[in-house]
């Protein structure tokens, strides 16, 4: 159920992350968002809904007031028709925006979308090939993108006028680390730092050994938070912070929600609409402005 102080809908958190999209290209050994589950659960071999489908989903979700929508995945440029999702959702007046790998991110891809897309998050935990192999952040887990092509593709997205946020998730691997240099370079207007979360049948196989302290994510936001100098908002969420804050859906275009460590789904949207299926999972209002979910987008 979504607490509200209000039943005023303007009180409800407005916006929304859509994992539309099981497949990807990186083998991210941390990634709590494998839907596994979903494919085995909701037989779906291919990992997604067909488009009209995912269409009517981000329909119904502006008809209901949300005013951000955020498509991610698995890595959602793998999706051919993608751009038609970000369009219809941009005719719905929506702010757009994705999370994406970059690996598939051009000058060509971003000119088709026609002004259609407001935000790209991009997913760089460090610019360090050997630690993008140990994390399985790399094409096919073994071929990392290069700190050059990673700035490749923040000036091509920047050239479209697309504002940029960059996520890094924060492990064992990078925890001590200075990232000040590259993100200075990059200069996106908000770096997210997340620190590895573990969720049950999603990321158990191999997140014990990726797994941080609270207290090694602080120092890891401490060091870098120099970057606030040159204008960079500096986003931290600790485990505690990710959980309830968020309104997420999952490939079968079911809400759901990570209170307990593991996911727990809602009924599906197309079947019993968006107000009925958020009735099924748990998001706290407080949190996502805690987290500092409403900003200027």
């Amino acid at each position: 159920m979504v607490i509200t102080n209000s039943s005023d809908s303007s009180q409800k958190v407005p916006a929304v992350n859509f994992h539309l999209w099981e497949p990807c290209n990186m083998r991210c050994k941390f990634c709590f968002a494998t839907f596994q589950d979903v494919k085995r659960d909701m037989d779906l071999p291919k990992g997604h809904l067909p488009e009209e489908q995912c269409l009517s989903i981000v329909d119904r979700l502006a008809e209901a007031g949300f005013e951000k929508i955020n498509f991610a995945g698995g890595e959602p440029t793998l999706c051919s028709w993608l751009p038609n999702l970000i369009k219809r959702a941009k005719e719905h007046d929506m702010v757009t925006s994705i999370v994406t790998n970059g690996s598939r991110i051009t000058d060509q891809w971003l000119a088709d979308l026609n002004g259609s897309l407001n935000w790209i998050a991009l997913s760089i935990d460090t610019v360090d090939s050997e630690k993008l192999k140990q994390l399985g952040r790399a094409l096919r887990g073994t071929d990392p993108i290069t700190k050059d092509e990673y700035l490749r593709i923040v000036r091509d997205i920047k050239q479209r006028g697309i504002r940029l946020k960059i996520n890094t998730v924060v492990t064992s691997e990078t925890w001590q680390e200075d990232f000040i240099g590259f993100i200075k370079l990059a200069k996106p207007e908000r770096w997210k730092m997340l620190q590895a979360l573990p969720v049950k049948g999603q990321n158990d196989a191999y997140i014990a050994g990726f797994e941080i302290t609270t207290e090694q994510f602080e120092a890891y936001v401490q060091r870098n938070r120099i970057v606030e100098n040159d204008g960079i908002a500096i986003v931290p969420e600790d485990n505690d912070m990710m959980k309830e804050s968020y309104v997420m859906i999952d490939p079968a275009g079911r809400f759901f929600d990570n209170v307990q460590g593991t996911y727990n789904y809602s009924k599906p949207i197309l079947e019993v609409g968006v107000e009925q299926a958020l009735e099924d999972v748990s998001i706290d209002l407080k949190q996502f402005h805690k987290r500092g979910g409403r900003y200027d987008w």
